[in-house]
């Protein structure tokens, strides 16, 4: 049975779909929009999008530094890697100046216009389509460019502005720099030939060991010491280092002369016989 147009149920259906509204709003302003690179998605390059990917890390973070020259400059510049600074205004602004002066914000760059590129041990990230210069730069828009500097052990640190270029006629920018270990090179982990040997050797050590200690206990029923692999051998074989060692460093020779000498027979004679005569019965 449905309902006609002034009833209650008009109104609830009406509020649903506010509230849904809302809701879909809302879910929308909570989704933080990203990086994208100048340029159509399909000239997007493997590489631009791998940096992109690697700064990721740096998303979740929020950097500020301060500006003051003299009474007349006092700035604060907020950054963000591949976020807007305030995702309320929805403006795109990934760098934006702020003057403590009076308040007012300035969009450097944004991050729908984004340029990234790397070398051994840096990436460039460059915000373009700032807000326009007016009298400077032949009223370009502003462009803010980022150097990430390699340095290991810190994920960010050091966000400092270096210097605006304003004195030209075009190709103005504000040049960042910051320090990040996601800018260093992969540690090269390469083993000497020396070491891959002796891995190796003691592999085959292990493997020697363990496998004859199976073999002698579970299919010989070997007990005690003769569970080790070849005991004998490695037996006859400690001997024979043994009667090395002592032939190189023993410290008196093998056949020296004793240092006394029994009495033999034939030293003594027919006199001892002689002398014990007289002892014999009559």
């Amino acid at each position: 049975m449905g309902c006609p147009m002034s009833s209650p149920c008009h109104t609830s259906a009406v509020l649903v779909v506010f509230m849904a509204f809302a809701v879909s709003v809302r879910a929308e302003q909570l989704t933080e929009r990203s990086c994208d690179v100048v340029g159509d998605e399909s000239s997007e390059s493997q590489m631009e999008r791998a940096l992109l990917k690697k700064l990721e890390p740096l998303s979740q973070m929020r950097f500020n530094v301060t500006v003051e020259k003299g009474k007349t400059e006092n700035y604060v510049y907020h950054f963000r890697v591949c976020r807007e600074v305030n995702s309320t205004l929805r403006d795109f602004g990934g760098l934006v100046q702020t003057d403590r002066q009076n308040g007012k914000t300035t969009v450097i760059g944004r991050i729908n216009e984004t340029q990234v590129f790397n070398g051994s041990d840096w990436i460039m990230l460059i915000y373009k389509g700032g807000d326009s210069y007016g009298r400077h730069c032949s009223g370009e828009k502003r462009r803010a460019v980022i150097m990430i500097s390699c340095k290991r052990g810190v994920i960010a640190s050091s966000f400092s502005i270096i210097s605006e270029e304003r004195e030209k006629e075009q190709e103005c920018f504000y040049l960042f720099e910051m320090d990040s270990s996601l800018a260093c090179p992969a540690e090269d982990s390469h083993l000497s030939v020396g070491s891959i040997l002796l891995i190796t050797f003691a592999s085959l050590i292990a493997v020697y060991i363990i496998g004859g200690f199976l073999y002698q206990r579970l299919v010989v029923g070997a007990k005690g010491m003769e569970q080790f692999p070849h005991f004998a051998f490695w037996q006859d074989l400690g001997n024979l280092v043994a009667d090395g060692c002592d032939f190189v460093c023993r410290s008196k020779p093998r056949n020296a002369p004793a240092a006394y000498r029994g009495v033999g027979d034939d030293q003594l004679g027919e006199e001892s016989e002689e002398r014990d005569d007289h002892l014999l019965p009559m």
